[in-house]
């Protein structure tokens, strides 16, 4: 059974001629949030690129393309369009990069065509394919969280990522709507997962590891056992690169569902879609430069405050947690590092152009 829908512009196109698309509206559509952008920079390939098909736009099949899977709705939609820039912007090779957006069922302000059409104004010579993510095959397997946006059944769909993208497509960076780069996505796609293991992240050890997981868990005779000989570590999944051919044989979707299933039953986390992955894969993870991901610049996940950077250099900045830069900077609230997310933002109403 097909549980989700691949779509490109034209074949929607071709559809929606003869079947409409029908979308349930959940709350009021907000057309001044998806049609306030203004069009990108058109980023050409430096010297040293491969050579670019003579097609309009690449088969995502071409093995030269990095591979880089976002989610896409209307809440996170400028952050999205800020990190797609931000990735443009610095790559060495911005034509061969090939963007995959996971778009959800039913938002009213994102439907498939919208986004094509949205997405295609706001950046002409991007490779894209935008997808539909079946919410119910997640909703039933959600649990509540210590914040809401964390129950959001988008934010389970890198879960889906094997099943999703087609099959040629063996390898892909994840990343969350709220990052931005500041290197080539190049060097983060280059990155080599060594024996059997299936995802890359920086990881932090530092971190208290029994905090991610309830007392349930930890003082049951058995569920501790999960990590047998291994040393896990906090990773953050926002930022991953995926072999999705090792993830596809080891059917680590189910793997990850089966989790999910037994927190229904026995709650032995709080704290949204990132337990799973760690209970799966902590301890066996390809260990990043924390360059990679400077997260946690949204503060906590109940008063977002203001955080600063980690110390080092920094190739990516994540505001993950509760504080997001748009809408900080929106209330006349910005945190100092807000200011960088800034110049990568493309959203412009005429409201705030007059």
């Amino acid at each position: 059974m097909n549980l989700f829908h691949s779509v490109t512009g034209l074949v929607w196109l071709l559809i929606l001629g003869v079947f409409p698309f029908v979308c349930i509206a959940i709350r009021p559509v907000n057309s001044d949030r998806l049609f306030g952008f203004r069009e990108a920079p058109d980023y050409r390939n430096g010297a040293g690129c491969p050579v670019k098909e003579q097609a309009e736009t690449m088969s995502y099949c071409d093995p030269s393309l990095v591979h880089v899977a976002m989610t896409l709705d209307s809440e996170y939609l400028r952050g999205s369009m800020a990190a797609v820039h931000s990735v443009l912007r610095h790559a060495s090779c911005p034509e061969h990069v090939f963007f995959h957006f996971i778009s959800a069922e039913f938002d009213p302000e994102s439907n498939p065509r919208v986004l094509i059409r949205l997405v295609r104004s706001i950046f002409p010579s991007l490779n894209f394919q935008v997808y539909v993510f079946r919410e119910d095959s997640v909703l039933n397997l959600i649990s509540s969280s210590i914040r809401l946006a964390l129950e959001n059944p988008l934010n389970y769909a890198r879960n889906y990522l094997g099943d999703i993208l087609d099959p040629c497509v063996n390898r892909v960076i994840y990343l969350d709507s709220d990052v931005i780069l500041a290197d080539d996505v190049h060097k983060l796609w280059n990155v080599q997962l060594t024996g059997s293991r299936v995802i890359g992240a920086p990881e932090y050890c530092h971190a208290n590891f029994t905090k991610y997981f309830t007392d349930s868990f930890w003082f049951d005779p058995i569920l501790p056992r999960i990590f047998g000989s291994r040393n896990p570590c906090y990773f953050n999944t926002g930022v991953m690169v995926m072999d999705l051919e090792k993830w596809r044989e080891g059917n680590y979707r189910m793997k990850i569902e089966s989790w999910m299933k037994l927190q229904k039953r026995t709650r032995i986390y709080e704290l949204g879609s990132l337990p799973p992955f760690l209970l799966v894969f902590g301890g066996n993870v390809e260990p990043i430069d924390h360059k990679w991901n400077q997260h946690g610049l949204g503060g906590d996940n109940v008063k977002g405050s203001c955080r600063s950077l980690h110390p080092g250099p920094v190739s990516l900045l994540h505001w993950s947690g509760k504080g997001k830069p748009w809408v900080r900077l929106d209330e006349k609230k910005p945190c100092p590092l807000d200011y960088l997310w800034e110049p990568y933002d493309l959203y412009k109403p005429i409201s705030r152009t007059k």
